[in-house]
């Protein structure tokens, strides 16, 4: 009888809650959660705990919640540098309002090619892909056939799908990644390759 011996790891990915200082473009900015942010991930997983291992973003508002979940589960907790939010330049920390002040189509412009209308010092794209997808890899690899969940960001989250399901680096700011909220994602072993599946995204346990 022929078996199918391919190894399966499931991997969560949970953007943070919301942050003190409210909605801006935080890139790397460091701001811890809000109270409405630790309430919003809380609430995300309830009481469960299925996972075998959790990574975290390095900034504060990912590495919290995951360093609390760790410590209340006792699951082992690893922190990733590479799983940081894409850096926005001239951007971070500003608001919607507070960037489009004296452009009003700056932001429609960068959304609809971000590619070409990125803020002046920010991240490249290809530059923030390799970085993501580099410690995407070495995570599978460390752990085949594991269950994992990493707490990062929107960014983040929207790269490992623009890889995993071949998206277009221009169609990336077209995925809604809500705040505390959860996308899962079974790779199977393909040879020395895993093949991604979507099996939700933006979802709750």
């Amino acid at each position: 009888m022929i078996t199918d011996e391919r190894i399966t790891t499931l991997i969560d990915l949970m953007r943070h809650g919301e942050s003190v200082g409210g909605s801006r473009y935080r890139g790397q900015m460091d701001d811890p959660l809000s109270d409405t942010g630790w309430a919003q991930m809380r609430a995300a997983i309830g009481g469960a705990r299925p996972w075998d291992v959790i990574f975290s973003s390095p900034l504060s508002r990912c590495f919290d919640f995951a360093e609390e979940l760790s410590a209340r589960s006792g699951i082992p907790l690893e922190v990733d540098e590479r799983l940081k939010e894409i850096g926005f330049g001239v951007w971070q920390g500003k608001t919607r309002e507070e960037i489009t002040q004296y452009d009003p189509g700056l932001l429609q412009r960068f959304y609809r090619d971000p590619l070409t209308h990125r803020p002046d010092g920010a991240e490249g794209l290809a530059e923030f892909r390799t970085r993501i997808v580099s410690a995407w890899n070495d995570i599978l690899a460390r752990h085949a056939g594991r269950h994992i969940l990493i707490v990062c960001h929107a960014g983040t989250i929207r790269m490992v799908l623009s890889h995993i399901l071949e998206i277009p680096l221009a169609n990336l700011f077209r995925i809604k990644v809500g705040h505390a909220r959860i996308t899962r994602i079974e790779c199977a072993e393909q040879g020395e390759e895993f093949l991604g599946q979507l099996v939700f995204h933006g979802g709750t346990l």
